[in-house]
């Protein structure tokens, strides 16, 4: 029988405690986050005391949560709404706090059963549950769209057309969702952190799984980290400060990782109409907003501007160095195609995250007496796609390449040897 160490004695006295600690300080995270990001955002003047339930509505979509739109506009009228967008910014920033507080308990420790692994991660499971269905129950509402006071308006108010539109939680989604999105962030932060423990038994897949994961998670933050720099700069410059601390605490991520495929040779596919907008520059608007789809690539955004070629020497640069953070992390005995395979895989992994939960989709339509549109631009459409497979594909070759030539360079950095996995009590050696 395996004995307990201290560290295992108090996961097991004090684990719901700490369990609860972990869920608070992820949501706590995100909705601080969202609240000002919306805040910035103008959203703290929504009628009818909304601002809350909006946040709320936030971090329940940050998490992987389905709002459901609704409109009504009175017997003679109708309304359609739909919007599926994830507000990454608040994502990452649950993300890295519910991590955190997962790891805290487990650290100074090199191995540690599947059972504890589990059982830790079930306590944070249940109370984070229960803090979903808590956020879906509580992120709902209705606002009024004023018609005008023009002649629109008061045939609205002759037929008794009032078009309202709001949201709601789908609970059972959200919950379902939220779970995923959870063990999602448990099981990367056990494959990023080089001190979090693991059972023995997988102590082998930690040369080829634990450098690539961690690098690769080191350039996703790394072009945040750029990105926010780059926002900064701009707003002391340029003016718009709440503007871009809006992006900056909403969507620097949805920005800055298109930002990345991109250069990677990606192509996105979208349309920007009616009174929408996306937060992206001036640049990729002009871009999308076109009476047909529009397709977004280095050739497209270049014929608008040239320097959008700089994308893809960044891509190149940051590829390349972080192959050398992965390969200088890794034991000396592992060949450098070895690194060039472990880094395309982790790098068209994390470029089919991007492709699935950087996507955006909203529509709003209000008919009367079945004419659409007559608002005259209070109907909009807008919608972000990628072609997954093929940026999917360009970023594993991007990462064989590079994965390849970061490995050479880092031949001469000194390296730790082969992994040892420590012996089971009662094993003969």
């Amino acid at each position: 029988m395996t004995p307990r160490t201290p560290s295992d004695q108090a996961v097991a006295r004090h684990g719901w405690l700490q369990a609860l600690g972990t869920v608070l300080a992820g949501l706590l995270t995100m909705g601080v986050v969202a609240a000002l990001g919306l805040w910035a955002a103008g959203a703290a003047d929504l009628p009818d005391g909304a601002f809350p339930r909006v946040v709320t509505a936030t971090v329940v979509a940050a998490v992987g949560g389905t709002l459901k739109l609704s409109g009504n506009a009175g017997s003679l009228a109708d309304t359609k709404a739909g919007l599926t967008a994830i507000p990454l910014s608040v994502t990452l920033s649950g993300a890295l706090a519910t991590a955190a507080g997962f790891l805290r308990p487990l650290r100074h420790r090199a191995v540690a059963s599947a059972t504890e692994l589990v059982g830790w991660a079930a306590r944070i499971a249940v109370l984070w549950l229960l803090g979903l269905i808590g956020l879906a129950l509580g992120a709902r509402q209705k606002f009024s769209i004023s018609l005008g006071s023009g002649t629109l308006g008061d045939i609205g108010d002759l037929l008794g057309a009032s078009p309202e539109v709001g949201f709601e939680t789908d609970v059972p989604q959200t919950v379902l969702y939220g779970l995923l999105w959870l063990s999602g962030v448990l099981v990367l932060a056990l494959l990023v952190s080089p001190g979090a423990p693991l059972p023995a038994r997988l102590l082998r897949f930690h040369t080829a799984v634990r450098p690539a994961a961690y690098a690769v998670v080191a350039l996703l933050l790394a072009y945040v980290a750029l990105g926010v720099v780059l926002a900064l700069v701009t707003a002391a410059t340029r003016g718009n400060a709440t503007q871009t601390f809006a992006l900056i605490l909403l969507g620097m991520p949805n920005l800055v990782w298109l930002a990345l495929t991109l250069g990677l040779g990606a192509t996105w596919n979208g349309r920007v109409d009616g009174p929408f907008g996306l937060p992206v520059p001036h640049l990729l608007d002009e871009v999308l907003r076109t009476p047909d789809i529009s397709t977004l690539n280095l050739h497209t955004l270049a014929a608008h501007d040239g320097r959008v070629w700089w994308l893809l020497v960044l891509d190149a640069v940051l590829l390349l160095a972080t192959a050398f953070l992965m390969a200088a992390r890794s034991p000396s005995h592992v060949r450098a195609w070895q690194h060039a395979v472990h880094f395309a895989i982790a790098l068209a992994l994390a470029v089919l995250m991007i492709c699935l939960v950087g996507r955006v989709s909203a529509h709003y339509g209000l008919s009367l007496l079945g004419i659409g549109d007559v608002g005259g631009g209070l109907s909009g459409d807008l919608f972000l796609k990628p072609e997954v497979w093929s940026a999917v594909g360009l970023a594993a070759l991007w990462g064989l390449v590079t994965g390849f030539l970061g490995a050479l360079l880092a031949k001469p950095v000194h390296r730790r040897g082969v992994v040892e996995i420590p012996a089971q009590p009662g094993h003969r050696t």
